[in-house]
């Protein structure tokens, strides 16, 4: 079983709405890890946080 990193989920979560797509996170840890990151690189998002976790939905631009 192969564990993978907290920081490296949240990175394959910023691909993913870097490439159009929603991303789910469970825990407010990788929620911040996400929310870091995607602010570094200037990505709005709309995020929609609730008791089980949080989806990031990619802005519309223009």
């Amino acid at each position: 079983m192969k564990v993978m990193s907290r920081t490296q989920l949240a990175r394959e979560k910023v691909t993913a709405i870097k490439a159009g797509y929603s991303a789910y996170a469970e825990t407010r840890e990788v929620s911040e890890l996400i929310k870091k990151e995607l602010m570094s690189l200037g990505i709005e998002v709309i995020e929609d946080t609730n008791s089980l976790g949080s989806w990031f939905i990619p802005a519309e631009k223009g």
